[in-house]
């Protein structure tokens, strides 16, 4: 049976990109990372945590008296899914509609705009 990662909510999102960027931590030190961006409450983080797990978008190590998370999934993986849900959702499934939407709502600095014409290309010739 082929077990399918669910979709992250946005809270969720939030905390597996700490953990991402800064590698396992405990309840306290993703409580911490929050705080500096917004007032959440502590109990609020734990319990994330534990729906997190429960849906094995997080591992817990209960070796030590903290419990240690990490993300179980990867970051390419979620991104991907998230990407492809949105495509399907608000854009027909239409990559150049999202593209457009994109560019329209928030111009790209030049270094964007020659990455993506780069991958334009690499698509074209069928490097991707």
């Amino acid at each position: 049976m082929i077990r399918v990662t669910p979709i992250p909510s946005n809270a969720e999102l939030e905390i597996l990109r700490i953990l991402w960027s800064k590698g396992p931590r405990t309840v306290r030190e993703i409580h911490d990372a929050l705080g500096k961006q917004r007032d959440i409450g502590y109990t609020t983080v734990l319990k994330t945590m534990q729906v997190m797990a429960e849906k094995k978008l997080v591992t817990r190590d209960e070796s030590e008296r903290s419990h240690v998370y990490a993300p179980a999934v990867e970051e390419k993986s979620i991104k991907r899914r998230l990407v492809s849900d949105l495509l399907d959702r608000a854009f027909d499934g239409s990559a150049a509609k999202l593209v457009m939407q994109a560019l329209s709502d928030k111009p790209a600095s030049p270094e964007d705009l020659k990455m993506i014409r780069k991958i334009l290309n690499e698509h074209s010739r069928g490097s991707l």
